[in-house]
């Protein structure tokens, strides 16, 4: 039901991000980031080869400005539809999300349909309040 192919679709909409869309085929043979650095939300593929190793470390407290709330759903199991919308609530585009899929939501807005039993993974940035932090059109 997915679009098997390998390949990243970039959603846009008046020369604004709005998603990354990364199917389950999508790979990378070396470490290669989906997302420009410029975005808020970072997204990629990090390449070890067997034996290599990530040197223990902290993050320093770095203090970032970020309008928005950006977000990542990996669907773990099931399928869904997603309409993806620009800053004006117009329809942009609709896709069909599998299992093993991946969406980078950058801007504008968004709503899934459940074709399936569904579950996915959710990451996004925080803390979350619940209050006031979604206007449902």
């Amino acid at each position: 039901m997915t679009n098997r192919s390998a390949e990243i679709e970039v959603v846009e909409s008046h020369g604004e991000t709005l998603a990354f869309l990364i199917p389950a085929a999508a790979n990378a043979k070396r470490t290669t980031f989906l997302t420009p650095v410029e975005t808020t939300f970072q997204t990629g593929f990090i390449v070890y080869p067997a034996g290599g190793e990530v040197t223990r470390h902290v993050h320093r407290p770095l203090e970032r400005s970020i309008v928005g709330t950006a977000e990542v759903l990996f669907v773990r199991e099931g399928s869904c539809e997603v309409d993806i919308y620009d800053g004006e609530r117009r329809l942009v585009a609709t896709r069909l999300l599998g299992a093993g899929d991946v969406i980078v939501l950058l801007a504008g807005g968004h709503g899934f349909r459940m074709l399936a039993d569904t579950i996915l993974l959710e990451v996004k940035q925080g803390p979350y309040t619940g209050i006031d932090e979604k206007e449902r059109f």
